[in-house]
């Protein structure tokens, strides 16, 4: 079983090149937020207990959600797997890399996706979503046929409030803080390879496919 990591700042483009990847490798991705949001509709152990956590406002432990990841890597028959949201931190890499260990993986390969704030600003600053029936748009790259106004069903387009200026900029801060130290601790193991997701994603696919190539 080869795991890789995909990281990268909001707005970089990380689940676009995963569907990308996914269909061109045959590796199952792995998201810890849809991890969440799927325990907990089908109401599993796991879920249940997250769903305590983040009832209170807690964040979820770092070994529940690790237990979250085990249960897929375990049910994905040892195939390869992208792992996509997590670790956030460096305690989150070294309980993921025991119970990796357990079973007798590693982590192959951790590509961080890399943009200047600017890009992802006007990425995430564009996006506009449509306050009945839910489809997204964005100004610049699937801009409506009329200015604020749904194509689907004529409702309102409104912007979220994570996709303001000052909230893209605290979201991008806390990312900066985390991969400091993540990115530290994966270099020192050999397997950092920043890959630059400024280009269109056929380009960003490229560009990670050569770093696998090398890992």
């Amino acid at each position: 079983m080869k795991v890789m990591l995909l990281m990268g700042p909001p707005g970089v483009g990380k689940g676009t090149v995963s569907e990308r990847l996914h269909a061109r490798l045959g590796c199952r991705h792995i998201s810890t937020g849809d991890l969440l949001r799927e325990s907990i509709a089908k109401g599993t152990s796991l879920g249940h207990q997250a769903q305590g956590h983040m009832t209170r406002g807690e964040l979820v432990p770092d070994g529940l959600m690790v237990a979250l990841v085990e249960e897929q890597l375990d049910l994905n028959g040892g195939g390869d797997c992208l792992l996509d949201g997590f670790p956030r931190t460096q305690a989150q890499a070294q309980v993921l890399d025991k119970g990796l260990t357990e079973r007798g993986a590693r982590v192959d390969a951790v590509i961080e996706l890399t943009a200047p704030d600017d890009v992802v600003l006007k990425r995430l600053g564009g996006r506009r979503v449509c306050a009945t029936c839910g489809a997204g748009f964005h100004v610049t790259f699937i801009p409506p046929k009329s200015a604020g106004v749904c194509d689907r069903c004529g409702g309102a387009l409104v912007q979220r409030p994570d996709d303001r200026e000052e909230a893209i900029l605290r979201r991008l801060a806390v990312y900066a803080r985390q991969m400091a130290e993540l990115r530290s601790y994966y270099r020192e193991r050999g397997v950092l390879f920043p890959v630059d997701a400024t280009g269109t994603p056929e380009q960003t696919e490229a560009g990670i496919l050569t770093a696998l190539s090398r890992a």
